[in-house]
């Protein structure tokens, strides 16, 4: 399988994405080889190529608005048919829409 690189302007945004989220909590940090948006030790999204993968629980509100997003799929991190069910991958092209998926996959994490 071969890695992926995001694009100058894929990781432009994400970094931005980073910054409008930390007041929440959000820290930056690595999960899945990626760089990835974490709460704690728990990832609740990642940069994958020139799109973020949110965790946002496969029976919200959420999930169903993201898949909705032009370009949006299951996230499928080998390639390989498998997609995590409650992870879904949005492209570069809905990054307006990543702080409300951020929002999103925060408020669908368990309670402690």
């Amino acid at each position: 399988m071969e890695k992926l690189v995001s694009s100058p302007a894929a990781v432009a945004a994400f970094g931005a994405l980073a910054a409008d989220t930390a007041d929440a909590g959000v820290t930056v940090g690595k999960m899945f080889g990626a760089t990835s948006l974490m709460v704690g030790t728990k990832a609740v999204g990642c940069l994958h190529g020139d799109g973020v993968a949110f965790k946002l629980g496969r029976d919200s509100t959420g999930h169903a608005a993201a898949l909705a997003l032009p370009g949006a799929a299951l996230f499928d991190p080998s390639g390989m048919g498998r997609p995590f069910k409650d992870w879904v991958l949005v492209p570069l092209a809905s990054a307006d829409q990543w702080v409300v998926l951020v929002e999103a996959a925060l408020a669908a994490r368990p309670s402690p």
